[in-house]
């Protein structure tokens, strides 16, 4: 089969290789997948720069690829839940990444059935973000009721994130191109604010949570327009020692991050609020449960930018670095339905 292997980190990501390896054979609890597509996200890059290799240590060669959608090839002694045929997608476990691939031999505590109304292309675009979304919130204990800041909620997260925080409740405030307007307030959005008019920063106060996607450069402006006691939750920023602690890390990687994550636990220290690094993991349960949160009339959706094959695995991962993307990058893989 064919997959796309990073064979080192390189900090200037040059590219992944395309060649041909052995299918896998799946364990007795694993499902072998065949891929019809992945998606390409920021961590992809991030993994090849070795930016998360303290969090996840790979061996190589690596097969790449965190997202996708599928069908089920085969399944392993132990597994109930899925049988040949089924259409299901997942995020790869944090263990064993290899979307990027004709085949997967997947966890199947990571996969979930894909809603009869997603196409498989449409399904690819889903699980990270949606998963992402979902342990954010439940991360900030986030309650009815409550308002939340997503910050650069244009892009493919805030796709996601923006119906969830409806989903659940939420009132939601984001910012981004004004262009995208229209499209983020049909996702739910209460509060849109055009980034190249306003500073969120000057418009919002006093939010009970704020989900970060942008990084160091934002955080404090974050942490200004979120209340006393409020919750942040960060995507980009660095990871500190209640992320370590909630990985299960051993000991010296605990203080090595509490170190690392100083800075912005002081930042919260001075109003009483709290800073969590999320790092998303595979979950089957919460992926079936993100469809039944959605009510028939505003059924799950994905955005799709554009699409490239696996040949153009280099060019996809080119695309989501520079950014200014309006969904998912998706990678097609099979030639199946």
């Amino acid at each position: 089969m064919k997959a796309a292997i990073l064979t080192r980190y390189d900090k200037n990501a040059t590219g992944l290789e395309v060649r041909d390896i052995p299918i896998p054979t799946p364990a007795a609890d694993e499902v072998l997948v065949r891929i019809h597509t992945a998606a390409v996200n920021p961590l992809d890059n991030m993994i090849q720069r070795g930016e998360v290799k303290l969090i996840t240590p790979y061996a190589f060669p690596l097969v790449m690829g965190n997202e996708f959608s599928g069908v089920v090839e085969e399944v392993g002694a132990s597994v109930r839940a899925f049988e040949v045929g089924d259409r299901v997608y997942g995020r790869m476990p944090l263990s064993k990444i290899g979307a990027f691939a004709e085949y997967a031999a997947v966890d199947a505590g990571a996969l979930a059935h894909v809603p009869d109304y997603l196409s498989l292309e449409e399904a690819a675009a889903v699980p990270l973000t949606a998963l992402t979304a979902m342990q954010a919130f439940e991360l900030m204990d986030a309650k009815p009721g409550q308002t939340v800041f997503i910050s650069g909620g244009t892009g493919s997260l805030g796709a996601m994130a923006v119906p969830v925080a409806k989903s659940l409740g939420l009132t939601v405030a984001t910012n981004g191109n004004g262009m995208n307007e229209e499209r983020v307030r049909a996702l739910g959005a209460d509060v849109f604010i055009d980034y190249k008019k306003q500073n969120y920063a000057d418009v919002l106060s006093d939010v009970d949570l704020v989900l970060d996607t942008l990084g160091e450069s934002e955080l404090p402006s974050e942490f200004a327009v979120l209340k006393e006691g409020g919750h942040l939750v960060s995507l980009r920023g660095m990871p500190n020692g209640r992320f370590a602690r909630r990985m299960g890390m051993p000991w010296y990687k605990r203080m090595l991050l509490s170190f690392a994550g100083r800075k912005y636990d002081a930042m919260a220290a001075r109003k009483h609020q709290t800073y969590d690094f999320i790092f998303v993991h595979e979950d089957s349960a919460q992926l079936e449960r993100i469809a039944s949160l959605f009510p028939a009339d505003r059924p799950l959706t994905a955005s799709i930018d554009s699409t490239f094959t696996l040949d153009q695995i280099n060019d996809a991962l080119a695309k989501v670095r520079a950014g200014g993307s309006q969904g998912k990058t998706i990678v097609r893989i099979g030639d199946f339905q």
